[in-house]
């Protein structure tokens, strides 16, 4: 019956054109079939029409009669016969909600754009959680059957993309299910190998100018040193933001300044000139720390808001640590602090390094049709996708750009590459 159903949407999808009103048609008839309901949203002009879908997902998808959530997918349409630019959130989708929310790739492509809400994150949440079933391959399922579904609609090619965690879920989705979208554009995604993959030390040690990495390496080991100087600064500014840790107040401060190097090369939004120099003014000093680093992290209201990121680290997506070597003689910690304390309670996990090899065999040999960007300032950079002749992926790496990096933020011949690619495999 179904099968009949989709032949009568293409029909109507054909004979229809690109009206708000024909796609409600469809929509309506579509969500009769499969499960999903739908309510119109507001939009600017880069798109013709916007609705909010709910896909009533299972949580297990092997156990389809099993528990359920809805899963929030944001339909922005442009034309029947436009491509698809198919958004992988890594966590919440908030910003689709937004009038004006056009993603890079589809105002470059002049596309329709779908934009998915990660399972676990935002609303997309079951009412309880079961940890176990927060896996990379059931997000995938999620994706395969919102593609498979809203695949009736539109006839041009998709592409899907996502940022950072986005873009590692966009990785993972087109290794599960290779044919489902035409081409892949992840951004700043990384492949890690372990819950603390140690290319990140490396990297932190030869980042940019040695000059600067020097001044990042004073300022840590002068608050570690002097901690009890600052750590009233950090308890009082911790408590006016009404944070909370359950490592203690000296871990959490000495893991918010270990913290310190990372978020600095990541962001890019401090330049080696905005680093301190003078110690004085103690709550001056906790400020930078937090602007950089930010108090929030660590604390146990930072990690109830990341959880399953966090579950999703320790468990397959990988993560990265702490070098404690330059302040072992100050420092609290006996080894390089990871992030397993960040687990929900009584949930105990050993990491599974499988699917990133599989991922990463995949991308080196099979993967067709992919874009990678990153920022060669990203941190992010050093465990990034590693490309080989097999396949006709490339890579992109904005010199000295951070985790913000985008396609307008390449060199010019970087973003002509980028947009002659696209243009060849969309025409193909």
């Amino acid at each position: 019956m179904k099968r009949i159903y989709v032949i009568i949407l293409i029909w109507l999808v054909s004979f229809t054109g690109a009206s708000a009103q024909s796609l409600e048609h469809l929509l309506d008839s579509l969500s009769a079939i499969y499960s999903f309901s739908y309510e119109k949203m507001e939009v600017d002009s880069n798109f013709t029409s916007k609705y909010l879908l709910q896909f009533e997902q299972a949580v297990d998808p092997d156990s389809p009669a099993g528990q359920t959530f809805r899963q929030r997918v944001f339909l922005s349409h442009k034309d029947f016969d436009a491509p698809v630019v198919f958004i992988t959130e890594g966590y919440t989708a908030w910003h689709a909600e937004k009038p004006d929310f056009t993603s890079e790739l589809a105002g470059l492509l002049n596309s329709n754009q779908i934009c998915v809400e990660h399972r676990y994150f935002g609303t997309s949440v079951p009412d309880t959680l079961v940890w176990d079933q927060l896996t990379v391959a059931h997000a995938a399922a999620d994706h395969h059957r919102i593609v498979q579904v809203l695949k009736n609609l539109y006839k041009g090619k998709w592409i899907s993309t996502g940022i950072s965690k986005g873009g590692q879920t966009t990785v993972y989705f087109r290794y599960f299910y290779p044919e489902d979208v035409d081409i892949s554009v992840p951004y700043v995604a990384p492949l890690n190998f372990s819950t603390e993959d140690q290319r990140v030390y490396l990297f932190l040690d030869q980042v940019d100018s040695e000059e600067c990495r020097d001044k990042i390496l004073q300022f840590q080991t002068e608050l570690i040193k002097n901690k009890a100087a600052f750590l009233p600064a950090f308890e009082k500014l911790a408590n006016e933001k009404g944070l909370t840790y359950r490592m203690g107040i000296e871990k959490a401060f000495e893991l918010t300044v270990l913290e310190y190097s990372f978020a600095f090369w990541q962001w890019g939004y401090f330049t080696c000139n905005d680093i301190p120099q003078d110690f004085t003014e103690k709550d001056s000093i906790i400020r930078h720390l937090d602007k950089v680093a930010g108090l929030k992290w660590i604390s146990n209201e930072g990690i109830e808001e990341l959880q399953p990121f966090f579950y999703q680290a320790m468990r397959e997506m990988g993560f990265y640590g702490y070098d404690i070597t330059p302040f072992k003689e100050w420092i609290s910690f006996t080894k390089n602090p990871t992030f397993e304390f960040t687990l929900p309670e009584g949930v105990h996990i050993t990491y599974e390094p499988e699917l990133n090899e599989q991922a990463d065999c995949f991308v080196r040999h099979e993967a067709e049709n992919m874009i990678f960007i990153y920022g060669a300032n990203d941190p992010w950079s050093a465990p990034a996708v590693q490309l080989t002749y097999h396949t006709n992926s490339i890579k992109m790496v904005k010199p000295g750009g951070s985790h913000r990096t985008r396609i307008k933020d390449l060199t010019e011949g970087q973003q002509k590459q980028v947009m002659d690619t696209l243009s060849r495999w969309l025409d193909h």
